[in-house]
């Protein structure tokens, strides 16, 4: 236990040590947003910052062109004698036209500052077999990076997974949604709208009529079902009668196994207004569908025991939270945590205020307590096999019962 507590010690003041560079990574990147899988500086803004600490290995465009890799140890024996593989995880995409609205810049910092901070930790116990290794995840908000480090093997050797995700409250954990999206493309024939209308065939009057069948379908849907999105392209003149439309929606609910039901009841709406206007339709989705998040007990609650050692104030009631995430299908392979934090603002995710907060100094006390928390929480799991065992226990139960949900 003393172990322990002097570990968690220097977790915190290893973290409070890089306080300054910290805050300038995540400016850095907050400064110059970019959208998903074009994240060029934010990459090269994170391997610099590894690569100044030589204990780093650092792999640059790892897997994807956007994605880095940096690695430590293994400390305290060689690669055959049961090495814990820690996986710390940074999120650094934006959205269009208003830049770091969810906070990613945040995200990577919380995840390079749990990483320095476990290494410093680790550093000083020579005997704990413990490899740390970071991960730079691209094309969270669009197209799902992790996924795509999935499929290529990047999480294969890791043992467990960290990152936490700023929001309205602190949250040890949240299970988030199942999302996939649906591009909705109708091929009319263009025509003079006054002159000859007849001879047309209206694609703007499917587009329409598509969106009005998901408004009517909502009711008949599950409470916590959701479906959203918008016209994307309706036509280029008024006195053209449109022969494109395209439209893009996002579809959501709690359990990823009822995506497929919700995906076939709007795409009936999709066709039937292709067939009330005579237009042709083609419907996609990209081929990476986001889980909900798997829940661990263990360590959610070894973090929200941390996270109020250091004076974060968890909510009794969380807000029903339903956005989704890639690190869902993450959870699905390797055991983790996904806690949401506060970032002394008022705002909601997605908003102008929130970019701004996002930015803000006043978020970099929460963030970096954030970070101390989850590096702690690695800190317990490695300090007591026990806590181990019960975390892998925890993940092939969630995994179970979901699977017969």
């Amino acid at each position: 236990m003393e172990k322990r507590k002097q570990m968690k010690n220097t977790v915190q003041v290893c973290i409070d040590s890089l306080q300054d560079k910290l805050f300038g990574l995540s400016r850095d990147i907050w400064s110059c947003p970019e959208l998903a899988y074009q994240e060029t500086r934010a990459h090269d803004r994170l391997v610099r910052f590894f690569s100044e600490d030589e204990a780093w290995r650092v792999e640059s465009h790892y897997k994807l062109a956007t994605a880095f890799r940096a690695t430590w140890g293994p400390a305290g024996g060689g690669e055959g004698d049961g090495v814990l593989n820690v996986g710390f995880l940074c999120e650094y995409d934006a959205l269009p036209g208003i830049g770091h609205a969810c906070g990613h810049n945040l995200i990577a910092e919380v995840g390079a500052a749990a990483a320095q901070g476990l290494k410093g930790a680790v550093g000083e116990q020579s005997e704990l077999p413990v490899r740390i290794t970071v991960l730079g995840t691209p094309a969270e908000e669009d197209g799902g990076g992790k996924i795509d480090l999935l499929v290529a093997g990047a999480f294969a050797d890791i043992d467990l997974v960290f990152m936490a995700h700023p929001a309205q409250q602190d949250v040890p954990f949240l299970p988030g949604v199942a999302l996939t999206d649906v591009t909705v493309k109708y091929h009319g024939k263009a025509s003079h709208a006054s002159a000859y209308p007849w001879e047309g065939v209206n694609a703007l009057d499917a587009a329409v009529l598509a969106y009005n069948n998901l408004s009517a379908l909502r009711q008949q849907l599950k409470p916590d079902w959701r479906l959203h999105g918008i016209i994307k392209h309706g036509g280029v003149k008024p006195n053209i009668i449109p022969s494109y439309t395209e439209l893009e929606f996002y579809l959501r609910t709690p359990l990823f196994k009822d995506l497929c039901d919700l995906k076939a009841k709007a795409e009936a709406c999709f066709r039937a207004a292709a067939a009330a206007t005579g237009c042709q339709v083609e419907i996609t989705s990209s081929s990476h569908a986001y889980s909900n998040i798997l829940p661990n007990a263990t360590l959610a609650n070894l973090y929200e025991n941390n996270g109020k050692a250091l004076g974060i104030q968890f909510q009794e009631e969380s807000n029903n939270f339903s956005g989704s995430t890639d690190f869902g299908n993450v959870s699905l392979v390797v055991p983790g945590i996904h806690p949401f934090f506060y970032i002394c603002s008022d705002a909601v995710n997605h908003t102008e205020e929130y970019t701004e907060a996002a930015g803000a100094e006043e978020a970099q006390l929460c963030t970096l307590r954030t970070a101390k928390a989850l590096a702690m929480t690695a800190v317990d799991v490695l300090c007591c096999p026990d806590l181990l065992r019960q975390v892998r226990e925890d993940f092939a139960r969630a995994k179970l019962e979901q699977e017969e949900k």
